[in-house]
């Protein structure tokens, strides 16, 4: 009995040992800045806030240095200007997940749209010069890159790619990997409009992701037209109500590039937002339906339910009257996967 009394009492000790040595976990929040613009993770982890930030301050090193078209010495802006063909793991990655979306679309998502965007600068604003597209449009395809082995192949030097479109959301994946590489099982990343979550809130309910609604003074006071109650999922939200101008009988009116014809195309579709499997291939789908319109945006999302992609779109009506304060919900009609509509509130 004694002894027994005694391997008991090791057992207990063993056991508060293991306890108080095992790394606790509790949820972190972690803010900054990468790419240019705001990060903010909220993770349960037993990383301390400032490694994760050290962490992500690496990627963001890695991916400035690979797919930046604003670092002059990025790998992509000597691509771009014909000093190099070398591509890395980033380059390879996005090219190709732009590709699929690309088909997808019959060439209405493009990474190779950077002639066009800078010559219609503000996605032709009204009352700006039409640029010379024919000069443009022979630089602009996405059949006219390939990859063989490790190199990048463009049917003519001066075709240039811009990855902003998928850019964020990818480095989005970046981070969901690092902290699940460290043991994260719930998380929530965003970067911008993009994001990614796992697992539960720090209430242990589903993460709520909300849809903006695209009021033109919608800047710091961000009211959400929508909220999505969900889990295990990325998104992503494209928009076109920055940039749009008021018709002389007070309809508003966004434009886009179509990337086929170069030209600036009208559109009632405001906003898109997108679900699916990983935040690069959301950023990229919600660009593409942006690009394809009102109309053709819905044909698509119902097409892509199938493969568990779920979009929310929010579009101008007819009714718009033109004031730019104080607008009313009923200025905007919505359409929402069916799949969607079910995890929505409000």
């Amino acid at each position: 009995m004694k002894f027994s009394a005694y391997r008991l009492v090791l057992l207990l000790a063993a056991l508060l040992c293991m306890a108080g040595c095992r790394p606790s976990t509790h949820y972190v929040t972690v803010e900054g800045s990468v790419l240019g613009t705001t990060f903010r993770i909220k993770a349960r982890t037993t990383l301390p806030a400032d490694e994760i930030y050290t962490e992500v301050m690496a990627l963001d090193e890695e991916m400035k240095h690979s797919m930046s078209i604003f670092d002059e010495t990025s790998l992509l802006s000597r691509i771009n200007r014909g000093e190099s063909d070398s591509l890395d793991s980033h380059l390879i990655y996005n090219i190709l997940a732009a590709d699929s979306v690309s088909r997808l679309s019959d060439g209405m998502y493009d990474i190779t749209v950077k002639p066009l965007v800078e010559a219609w600068g503000f996605a032709g604003k009204e009352g700006q010069k039409t640029p010379n597209i024919d000069s443009i449009l022979p630089l602009v395809g996405y059949r006219k890159i390939r990859i063989e082995g490790n190199r990048l192949v463009k049917d003519d030097p001066r075709i240039q790619l811009d990855f902003n479109s998928i850019g964020k959301g990818y480095m989005v994946d970046l981070i969901a990997r690092m902290l699940e590489r460290n043991g994260s099982e719930n998380y929530l990343v965003t970067i911008a409009g993009s994001g990614r979550c796992r697992g539960v809130n720090e209430q242990g309910g589903k993460w709520r992701i909300g849809i903006e609604t695209p009021y033109d003074n919608n800047f710091s006071d961000r009211d959400l037209q929508r909220i999505a109650e969900v889990t295990d999922i990325s998104y992503t939200t494209s928009g076109n109500y920055r940039r749009f101008y008021y018709t002389p009988d007070g309809r508003k009116i966004a434009h886009t590039i179509d990337p086929v014809t170069g030209r600036s195309a009208v559109s009632r579709l405001l906003s898109a937002t997108v679900f699916c499997d990983n935040a690069a291939r959301a950023d990229a789908l919600g660009t593409m339906f942006m690009s394809l319109g009102s109309e053709r945006a819905v044909a698509k999302a119902r097409e892509l339910e199938r493969e568990g992609v779920m979009a929310y779109f929010i579009f101008a009506t007819e009714k718009a009257d033109g004031r730019q304060r104080d607008e009313s919900p009923d200025d905007y009609e919505t359409w929402a996967s069916p799949a969607l509509e079910k995890l929505l509130k409000r």
